[in-house]
């Protein structure tokens, strides 16, 4: 949706809503949202970008619905393809597997593919997309071929390689906006891992698959998913194993923003809670299957929950007291983004673009490929005309 339609849409609605009499406290009861979110709306700083949420609204204020989608056409806008996105396709396309069935192929030392599997997560956190694609190209083949042609013995070290392998790829899609491909390469991952007789790497295969729904706005799946492994790993989570409470806590977080992005506030901050909580217990200075879980990763799930519940002051406050340090550059990049969404809902638009601008110094790679990034700098510069240098040089730099 431009920043147009937007603005045409929210003017649309405050215009309705004022005919009808209604407060805005009145509309956002009516239709199941906060105040706060009726206002955005209005203001045109905030998207409705899903018809059945358009429906309530258009119920609400006893119009056609054809009136506000005329005003505001949800639709997906088309996006140039980032570098590496097909390159990570075809790695998934290729029959390696079969042809590891077929031919024998040579079993590498454990410690020497451990290495380049560990780089794949360097690659896919600094959003290095293009050397990522170049990796995988060869290390995927060489393990579907060294599972099959290794000892018996050797076969659960490998398939677990495997399995952390197709989750960097299924994380780098998910975040490449490719679900269809990310949901191929979590599949895989979970079915590696149990090959590898290992209900914990299954499970991190299940918080991969959470990520791919959430990027395709599957917010059902991501529930159930997120749940029944949540369900399954409780026990081992409540008797303190480390690696199962950052599970736990990763896929509560999950369940949180999903609520969050149904705007079930409530529900949303109640996971946070409990993540909270067992993240108290865990601490800091772990990284289990990669989910970074601890105090300081939920802090930052709590600040995108409020900015999507439309509770800014909230997110700015949470976000700007929490001490990034023991996080990854990738998390704390995405920290300053949804500080930046915070700062947009408040048309504080100097604000955001300094948060976008921490953001890029830390992972200039992933604000300029992020497709959030680059709406919301298409935004500032709607809110802002003339801009100022700093949101234009950085316009110029994202493509926005």
């Amino acid at each position: 949706m431009s920043i147009e339609y937007q603005r045409a849409l929210g003017r649309r609605i405050a215009q309705e809503r004022k005919r009808r009499g209604l407060s805005q406290p009145e509309l956002a009861r009516l239709i199941d949202r906060s105040v706060a979110w009726v206002s955005q709306v209005e203001r045109g700083v905030r998207k409705v970008d899903r018809m059945s949420v358009l429906e309530k609204v258009a119920e609400a204020l006893d119009v056609p619905l054809s009136e506000l989608a005329a005003e505001a056409p949800v639709v997906a806008a088309a996006a140039e393809e980032i570098p590496g996105t097909a390159g990570l396709r075809l790695v998934l396309s290729g029959a390696h597997s079969l042809r590891a069935m077929l031919h024998a192929a040579p079993v590498p030392a454990t410690e020497q593919i451990k290495s380049r599997v560990d780089h794949a997560w360097e690659l896919t956190h600094a959003s290095r997309y293009v050397e990522l694609t170049d990796l995988l190209q060869g290390l995927i083949p060489t393990l579907e071929g060294a599972v099959r042609s290794a000892p018996e013995e050797r076969r659960p070290e490998l398939f677990e390689l495997l399995a952390v392998t197709y989750q960097a790829c299924s994380a780098a899609l998910a975040k490449l906006a490719e679900p269809e491909a990310a949901w191929i390469a979590a599949d895989r991952a979970i079915v590696a891992a149990e090959r590898a007789g290992d209900p914990l790497m299954m499970a991190a295969g299940a918080y991969r698959l959470g990520f791919v729904f959430l990027g395709a706005r599957l917010f059902d799946q991501v529930e159930e998913t997120a749940r029944t492994a949540a369900e399954a790993l409780w026990f081992l989570a409540e008797e303190g194993r480390p690696e199962a409470m950052s599970l736990w806590g990763g896929l509560t977080l999950q369940r949180a923003v999903a609520a969050s992005r149904l705007n079930e506030a409530d529900t949303a901050y109640g996971h946070l809670a409990q993540a909270r909580e067992i993240a108290g217990r865990l601490g800091e200075g772990r990284n289990d299957y990669n989910t970074e879980f601890g105090p300081a990763n939920v802090a930052l799930y709590e600040v995108a929950v409020a900015v999507e519940v439309g509770d800014a002051g909230h997110a700015l406050r949470v976000g700007t007291a929490v001490d990034t340090s023991p996080l990854s550059s990738e998390r704390r990049a995405r920290l300053y983004v949804d500080l930046a969404r915070a700062h947009a809902q408040r048309r504080q638009v100097d604000e955001a673009v300094s948060a976008l601008l921490e953001a890029e110094s830390i992972t200039p790679e992933q604000i300029r490929n992020h497709r959030i990034a680059h709406q919301l700098v298409s935004d500032l510069l709607a809110m802002q005309d003339p801009p100022s240098p700093d949101l234009r040089e950085l316009a110029d730099r994202v493509g926005a």
